[in-house]
């Protein structure tokens, strides 16, 4: 996309500038029950237009990501190696590797973030426990600098679900930590970050999942000794500043995005003539 062009509008001491950022954003989702959750009013506040490619109802999509500003990959219930099932996660890290050439910001969740971390080489392996319900994070050192993750605070407790986790890539920067599981997010490059945990989810979601019948097995055999009871009982407690946090690091990753459209108004409509 061109940026609107006014001609002799530099010289026009009457135009005003209304900057309007519209990117093309591709979401790659997997189930339909792992949605953008507090990404999709952020995006749509931005007037940003998504484009989804649900793998769960076309595996076989071979999406092109030229044209698009940034790629936005969700969670999902399978994991890296298990590609002779679902061949689309073949088709999902040749994309990531195409949108890193391209210098498009990429942001991953969960099976996201796998996803990132196997395209740039990096082994994605079932971790120790099974991380489900709210988990202590700490920011390193680099994530309390880092432009994105910062306004994260240094030790907080976020949602979770999860059971693989993944080595940190070559020349991948660790911004955020775990007690148990300790790879929670990384930035690679300028604008390349992946996140294992889920900062997206609110309360409907996770609400959502607690009831959903195929993660109940799931539940019963949480580790820490949490219930599906427990676990809302600690959303109720810290979904508030959950949410705040999400609405800040979430904002300053989509301030990564390409300034694409610019718009102007005029006071009067008097143009000097072209010379």
């Amino acid at each position: 996309m061109q940026k609107l062009v006014v001609k002799r509008a530099i010289l026009n001491p009457y135009r005003i500038k209304e900057s309007v950022v519209v990117a093309k954003i591709m979401v790659f989702q997997h189930v339909p029950y792992e949605p953008l959750g507090t990404l999709d009013p952020l995006l749509r506040a931005q007037k940003h237009r998504i484009r989804y490619v649900n793998f769960g109802r076309n595996p076989k999509a071979q999406p092109d990501i030229s044209g698009y500003e940034a790629l936005i990959i969700l969670g999902g219930p399978m994991n890296i190696g298990q590609e002779s099932d679902y061949p689309h996660l073949e088709t999902e890290k040749s994309v990531i590797k195409e949108a890193i050439k391209l210098n498009i910001p990429i942001l991953g969740i969960c099976l996201g973030a796998q996803l990132i971390a196997s395209a740039l080489g990096a082994p994605v392996y079932p971790a120790t426990v099974n991380e489900i319900g709210w988990c202590q994070l700490n920011a390193t050192k680099a994530g309390q600098t880092n432009p994105v993750v910062n306004l994260f605070t240094e030790s907080q407790k976020i949602f979770q679900w999860h059971g693989y986790t993944f080595d940190l890539p070559q020349g991948a920067e660790l911004l955020v930590t775990g007690e148990e599981v300790t790879n929670q997010a990384f930035r690679y490059g300028s604008n390349v970050y992946g996140f294992q945990f889920h900062l997206e989810a609110n309360l409907p979601l996770i609400q959502r999942w607690l009831q959903l019948p195929q993660h109940q097995d799931e539940l019963a055999k949480v580790t820490s000794g949490d219930t599906k009871e427990t676990i809302w009982a600690e959303t109720l407690y810290q979904i508030d500043k959950s949410l705040k946090t999400s609405k800040k690091v979430f904002g300053s990753f989509l301030s990564l995005l390409p300034e694409v459209n610019e718009t102007y108004r005029f006071s009067h409509r008097q143009f000097p003539n072209e010379q």
